[in-house]
């Protein structure tokens, strides 16, 4: 039910390093650049497969408050893959690919911080 979601980042260039790569593995990328003059002059991009869903936004400060996103992942690969791809672009382990059936018995995740410590996941709900 979800269309798109945001966050802010203190350090958008460096968030859109890391996001290329973490979403690289999920065949999501950089679709779209708001425009300078539409946004006051903050750096807003959206990331998506089809269609951005997922927007980042350059703030004056640091976010104050962590948050946790997760993206959906087609496979149990796409996870590891995708697990291996944020830790190479400087993301921090917060729970390494594998299963997690205190959520349900096929739920397949992992976890990392981005450079701004938000909980970032990919989930497989697919049966091997």
């Amino acid at each position: 039910m979800i269309d798109h979601l945001g966050i802010t980042v203190a350090d958008f260039d460096a968030s859109k390093a890391f996001y290329d790569k973490a979403m690289a593995p999920l065949g999501a990328a950089l679709l779209y650049m708001v425009p300078l003059e539409y946004t006051g002059g903050a750096k807003v991009g959206g990331y998506g497969r089809d269609r951005p869903v997922f927007w980042l936004s350059s703030g004056k400060d640091k976010p104050k408050d962590h948050q946790h996103v997760a993206f959906t992942a087609r496979s149990r690969a796409e996870v590891d893959a995708f697990h291996a791809a944020a830790l190479a672009a400087g993301g921090k382990d917060n729970g390494g690919p594998g299963l997690r059936p205190h959520y349900h018995p096929n739920y397949y995740g992992a976890f990392v911080f981005d450079p701004d410590g938000n909980n970032v996941e990919a989930v497989c709900h697919a049966p091997e």
